[in-house]
This record gives C-alpha cells, structure tokens and sequence, in this order.
C-alpha cells in the first residue's frame, strides 16, 4: 500500500506534537515545585503556561483530522486559553505586591535554564509544522517560542537579582512581562481562527 507525503507529514506532525506535550507536562511539575519553594513569580507564571501548553497540545492531538471549520472553532478556544496564564500571573504578582521578597536568585536561574532548554527543543521540533494545520500548529509554535523568550528573561532576573538589585522587583517585571506575551499571543492565534472560519464559511 502506498503511502501518501501528506499521510507521513501528518504522522510527523502528530509525533512532534506528542513530544512536546510530554515535555511540557513534566517541566511543568519541575518548575512549578521550584517556584512554590522559593516564592517566585515568574515561575509560577511559566509553570502554569508549561501546563497550559501541554493541555494545548493535547487537544491539538485530537483534533489535526478535524474539518477546517471545527479546527477554526478549537482555534479560538485554544485563544481563550492562553489567556489564562496571564490572569493567573496577574494575580499571583498582586499576592508578591503586599510581601515583596526576593526569591532565591541560584535556584530562580538554574530552573529558568532548564525551561530554555526544554521550550527551545520544543520551538525547534515545531517550527517546520508552523504554517501546516492553521490555527492549531500556529498556537503550539507561538506558545514554545514565546516561552523560550520568557526563559531568558526568567535567567536574566535571577542574575540581576544576585549580583545587582536583591529586589522582588526583577521577579515581578519578569512575570508581568510573560502575561503580556501569553495576551499578545492569544490574540495572533485568535485572528488565525477567525481565517480560516471565513475559509470554511
């Protein structure tokens, strides 16, 4: 039986999309004990999107033999969800606002480091699926690559905040700063959708 480029590209896809999934959920565990541990805000904020991508690539799985029409509706919901790290991290930067204490600056780096390597395998893995499955691949790809972005950040606040401004402050700037681009990206994956439900219409 011949096998068609789009059947093996589909099974390629559904392969990377698995193992970014499992990384996601893993890390997840990981970053979010840490944070936990030592009262950072950035993490937390980065632990929940590590689980909010997970959950996005889960429902990517599902749905890549879905019809244009369905995967435009899962697109905006997948929109939707991306926001909801950015409320939590909003919420949780209220909470450091009335006990503004430094988190651990080693620890803060170190975790940050390992999101960076663990979001820039993911990024890589996805990237040349990006412009395949509208709206779906283009909200896994967004969402790795934007973390790795974080990460660095993430890295950049530990080491301010041990040799230069022992501060809750970077912590904070960073995490507010992941919300923003978890919105920014919610709302590229959203026109996305709104595409291809014209399409389909």
């Amino acid at each position: 039986m011949d096998i068609s480029d789009a059947d093996i590209g589909s099974a390629a896809l559904r392969r990377a999309v698995a193992i970014v999934m499992l990384a996601n959920l893993a890390y997840f565990g990981v970053e979010f004990a840490v944070a936990l541990a030592i009262g950072s805000v950035s993490l937390f904020a980065d632990s929940v999107d590590f689980l909010e991508d997970a959950a996005v690539n889960l429902l990517i799985l599902m749905a890549l033999g879905w019809s244009l029409r369905s995967r435009a509706r899962l697109g905006m919901a997948l929109a939707m969800i991306l926001l909801v790290p950015a409320i939590a991290t909003i919420w949780t930067a209220w909470q450091k606002f009335m006990a503004p204490v430094a988190p651990e600056p080693v620890a803060l780096s170190l975790t940050g480091l390992g999101a960076l390597l663990v979001n820039s395998g993911c990024a890589l893995l996805l990237a040349r699926f990006r412009h395949h499955g509208g709206s779906l691949t283009k909200a896994a790809f967004l969402s790795a690559r934007n973390d790795a972005i974080a990460n660095v950040a993430i890295v950049g606040a530990g080491l301010v905040t041990g040799f230069l401004w022992r501060s809750a402050w970077p912590d904070l700037i960073v995490g507010l700063g992941i919300a923003a681009m978890n919105a920014d990206a919610a709302r590229d994956v959203w026109k996305a959708a709104r595409e291809e439900q014209r399409a389909a219409a």
